[in-house]
């Protein structure tokens, strides 16, 4: 029987309106697919171990989780909004034909405040922002965020906005682009702007071969070039960067033009390439370092020190740029991973024979198993596990569970109580707590432990007036303290990172939501209250 492709969006109408685009292009190969909506952050909550996996992407992030956890196939998004290295594991694997790259100006009433140096526009885009400003140096810029109909609804609603600026192909896709909406080909979009994208994982060989039909060639490289471009530049940085590449039909040639921006639009560099097709391999380095060369770095720098001056909290996970636009204004944030995962080699002689009870307290845990074994290969009798996300990954990728609980300690006393065979097999990392090997091992439980990663502590020693550190897991506490103090608020992800913080902080705030956007939102209410 043919599989039936699983293709994962978000579920707003621009993003179904995508998925479905990548579903009738499959099936008109052949190829069966379902769509798989998957809902925002409280739908899909995130925890430690998959976070160091190294998901950034506030629009991707919850596909990728639901891809690496068997859920979907394939995950559709707007390129645009993809980070430029992708989580271990998940691989572009097709982009669609282009659609229109150019930014819009949708207006509120008529384009007389061209003339007029105060009029107001909105944009939720660091790089319209600085763009506009650039060219319009009087007006006002304000900031709109939400999906597209989201974003329409406020313009249309607003009283003193003069008009937004939206990607022209979102509005074309849903048919609602305004007779009146004027191109602002003077504006250099975004990196992939107006690109489906399609992901999927790097060991599926039948979704690829399905996917790679689609991959629209020219596009691919295009594209390709822009976001190399931004990746060059950006360098961990948050700042306004445009790019734009296509093919001369005629010449054959790959024209490129790119721009830096200082964030208030005071300062811009811009360079403009041409390269034939087939010698493009080097178009997006030649252009970043000749934009580096004309003082690209000094340019962000000068932005950064403004940041720094406004810096209030440090994270000890690497933050998205969309996630860090979720502070207030006033609160600045800068940031790092203090904790880094590494797979083991697990010895083939340990599925050797079937496995009688097997202990897993981690989704990284069931990923290091399977990047030793696959799941024909993998021989065990009967599973229990710590957290419901847990026993969801491993029902997905291993087989079924006998038993879950919401915590290391609970899991000993059932299985203290419940095991007839007094002997179990640990699959945990090199820094794991005691709790549950040595509550097992007081009930005379023989405890074999398999070290299947590597949990690495990667301290950064930080500024001592910063007030506020965000916390996402006990092992981050723990490389924080190599290096620093504990004289700062903690704000925490969960219960379980605020219990470790309590004992070596005096200032713990802990988040309603296990997420990071309510990490974030916590911090919001604590320093502006």
């Amino acid at each position: 029987m043919q599989k039936i492709i699983r293709i994962g969006t978000r579920d707003s109408k621009l993003a179904l309106w995508q998925a479905n685009k990548v579903r009738k292009e499959l099936e008109a190969l052949g190829y069966q697919s379902v769509i798989v909506p998957i809902k925002s952050t409280g739908d899909l909550i995130q925890d430690k171990p998959l976070y160091e996996l190294g998901i950034t992407g506030v629009f991707t992030k919850n596909l990728d989780i639901a891809m690496l956890n068997g859920e979907i196939d394939v995950a559709v998004h707007s390129l645009k909004d993809v980070p430029t290295v992708l989580p271990e594991g998940i691989i572009q694997i097709a982009v669609l034909k282009r659609a229109n790259y150019t930014d819009l100006l949708v207006l509120k009433d008529t384009e007389e405040f061209f003339g007029q140096p105060n009029g107001v526009i909105a944009t939720g885009s660091l790089r319209r922002k600085a763009q506009w400003l650039n060219r319009y140096p009087t007006h006002k810029v304000e900031d709109l965020r939400g999906n597209v109909i989201t974003r329409l609804d406020k313009l249309h609603n607003s009283e003193t906005w003069n008009g937004a600026v939206f990607a022209a192909a979102g509005l074309e896709r849903l048919g609602i682009r305004d007779k009146g909406a004027i191109p602002l080909t003077w504006m250099i979009p975004a990196p992939a702007q107006g690109t489906i994208m399609v992901a999927c994982l790097e060991n599926d060989d039948y979704v690829k071969d399905a996917c790679e039909q689609i991959n629209h060639y020219e596009t691919k490289v295009c594209v390709g070039i822009e976001r190399e471009f931004l990746r060059l530049l950006e360098g961990g940085c948050t700042a306004p960067i445009g790019a734009l590449a296509y093919i001369d039909e005629k010449t054959q040639e790959v024209n490129f033009k790119g721009i830096l921006l200082k964030k208030d639009g005071s300062r811009k560099i811009t360079v403009n390439q041409n390269v034939k097709l087939g010698s493009h391999k080097f178009l997006a380095k030649d252009c970043a370092d000749y934009v580096i060369n004309r003082g690209g770095k000094e340019l962000m720098l000068e932005d950064n020190e403004v940041s720094k001056k406004l810096q209030h909290i440090y994270s000890t996970k690497k933050l998205s740029k969309a996630q860090k636009e979720i502070l207030s204004p006033e609160i600045g944030v800068q940031d790092s991973d203090f904790i880094k995962i590494r797979f083991n080699r697990i010895p083939p002689k340990v599925m050797k024979s079937e496995i009688e009870n097997v202990v897993i307290t981690s989704q990284n845990g069931v990923e290091a198993i399977l990047n030793s074994f696959t799941k024909d290969e993998i021989k065990f009798k009967s599973i229990y596990c710590v957290g419901r996300r847990t026993k969801k990954l491993i029902e997905n990728r291993i087989g079924k569970v006998a038993h879950v609980t919401k915590n290391a300690k609970k899991l000993g006393e059932y299985l203290s109580k419940e095991l007839i065979n007094k002997e179990v097999t640990y699959f945990c990392s090199n820094l794991r707590l005691d709790i549950l090997p040595a509550y097992l091992q007081l009930h005379n439980i023989v405890v074999n432990e398999v070290e299947a990663y590597k949990t690495m502590l990667s301290p950064v020693e930080i500024d001592k007036e910063v007030p506020g550190v965000l916390f996402y897991s006990p092992s981050g506490i723990e490389s924080y303290l190599e290096k620093n103090s504990t004289d700062k608020v903690a704000f925490c992800i969960g219960e379980t990172t605020a219990k470790e913080a309590r004992k070596h902080f005096e200032k713990v705030e802990v988040a309603h939501l296990p997420s990071v956007e309510s990490a974030l939102e916590l911090v919001n209410s604590y320093f502006t209250k």
